[in-house]
């Protein structure tokens, strides 16, 4: 019997299980994910952007997350030891007519507590980004915007709930809960596990958990948004994250650095049906960078590197819906979790363990960890650095992604740390081997070579994502799996 059970594995379930790690349960807190790592769902597919807050209605449980949220982001970063950076926000207008939803946007900010807000016009605006479209007249100035690693963040905050003492159960979907006496009892791929409180946190599958403990049915939206990845060599285009003003969809496309040193421009918003729908379309990119156009002078579409796409768990009230459900006792729904979620995760992580802690009161831990310490890349070290890491281990001179400065030293570290890597994704997400311009096409053979060596299995048994996904399906010579 566990204390606790949180139901995804993604950013808000990493951020709620670190949260709950800090107190004294003592029939232990667990997560259980579906996939095959953690951050396999929304999370790793989204803008990695830290909304400043000004885009939420006042009074709205995004509008307050999203600000405490934001506040948070930056001393996390430093005690979990992943990229963030404040580089501000920019929200076009393109007419002079818009002028007053400018200033709505401005007022919305004020109300929500946003600091540092204001409106610029043209001159000021082509100064801070000398390839804004010569269409923008005016745009709304947010200095609190920052943007983020997503796979960093999700990593580190799970990481360090592991260190702490939370359980994860990777692989384990969930298949059917039943109310008991003491809880919940949960049926899964991987047999069943009894909880006295249940944290749905499950992104595009919340919906279908509620719905089996609850007669007030939930319903969640897939809605997809396509992005372009460009070279780094096109990461200075823009310095800010360049927004246009926001539509019914949401933001609209946003051009933006990203944290490691590329430009990225997305997302499209299409609502869909299909919750494993991660395609991406010719006519979904197509429309993309016709409208990131819109924002910058000339789109670089030749340094386009790669293009993916995301789901965005939609719920039709707009708001997220957070909190214990009526005739569920113990039953904690955290869905509809869309964007600014991922700014959001924090605050959400501590507004639900005190949701928990009102049910199942428990002291804080004396010797909680609140320090992580990331993969050392040497991409980033200093020739000092370098030196010591390959005294230390000699694989540190081994360059396996030439394109992203990977060594093989780096690769053993993400597979052998709390909760490494055991697939090719894995191994991206946590070093950025694979991420750059060849896209692995010259590193994957022998990243699932250093995979199948440290955890001491058959290559054929390595896979890009789990399930199914191997790279081999067998032999072409009798006998040579063990030659």
């Amino acid at each position: 019997m566990y204390d606790v059970i949180v139901i995804g594995a993604g950013v808000t379930g990493a951020a709620i299980a670190r949260e709950l790690s800090r107190y004294e349960y003592a029939g232990k807190t667990a997560v259980l994910e579906r996939a095959s790592d953690i951050c396999e769902g929304t999370s790793k597919a989204n803008s990695g952007i830290v909304h400043a807050g000004h885009d939420a209605e006042p009074g709205t449980l995004k509008a307050r997350l999203n600000v405490l949220g934001n506040r948070k982001m930056e001393q996390l970063s430093r005690e979990l030891d992943f990229s963030f950076k404040k580089n501000g926000t920019l929200v076009l207008c393109f007419d002079e007519k818009d002028r007053d939803k400018l200033r709505r946007l401005l007022e919305k900010g004020q109300q929500n507590g946003v600091e540092g807000l204001r409106i610029i016009e043209v001159q000021e605006l082509r100064a801070m980004e000398p390839n804004i479209s010569d269409e923008a007249v005016a745009a709304l100035y947010a200095p609190a915007g920052g943007i983020v690693c997503p796979f960093g963040l999700t990593i580190a905050l799970a990481e360090n709930a592991c260190e702490n003492g939370v359980e994860f159960h990777l692989n384990t979907e969930v298949l059917q809960i039943e109310r008991t006496q003491e809880g919940y009892l949960l049926k899964t791929s991987k047999g069943v596990f009894e909880s006295r409180i249940v944290v749905n946190a499950a992104g595009l599958y919340a919906d279908a958990l509620h719905n089996m403990v609850s007669e007030r049915k939930l319903n969640i939206i897939p809605r997809k948004g396509e992005y372009c990845l460009f070279d780094k060599s096109a990461g200075s285009y823009v310095s800010h994250t360049i927004f246009q003003l926001p539509t019914r969809y949401g933001k609209g496309v946003l051009v933006t650095p990203t944290v490691h040193g590329n430009l990225m421009m997305g997302p499209t918003a299409v609502d869909i049906e299909d919750k494993e729908g991660t395609n991406t379309t010719g006519e979904g990119l197509g429309d993309l960078l016709k409208r990131g156009g819109l924002s910058i002078q000339r789109v670089p579409e030749e340094k386009v590197i790669t293009s993916f796409a995301g789901l965005r768990a939609h719920e039709s009230s707009g708001d997220f819906v957070i909190g214990e459900v009526e005739g569920a006792p113990g039953f904690i729904d955290v869905a509809g979790i869309e964007s600014p979620g991922l700014t959001c995760a924090p605050a959400i992580g501590e507004y639900v363990a005190e949701i928990v802690q009102e049910l199942l009161p428990v002291p804080k831990k004396a010797d909680f960890k609140v320090h992580r310490q990331g993969i050392r890349a040497m991409a980033d070290a200093d020739e000092g650095e370098r030196k010591e890491l390959i005294a230390k281990n000699p694989a540190y001179a081994n360059i396996i992604c030439r394109c992203e400065l990977v060594t093989e030293g780096e690769i053993m570290d993400a597979i052998h740390r709390p909760l490494g890597a055991t697939t090719l994704d894995g191994v991206k997400r946590r070093t950025r081997a694979g991420m750059g311009r060849c896209q692995s096409g010259f590193c994957a053979p022998k990243t699932v070579e250093i995979l199948a060596r440290e955890l001491g299995t058959d290559v054929g048994e390595i896979t890009k994502s789990g399930g199914e996904s191997r790279f081999l399906t067998g032999y072409d010579k009798e006998d040579i799996g063990s030659a």
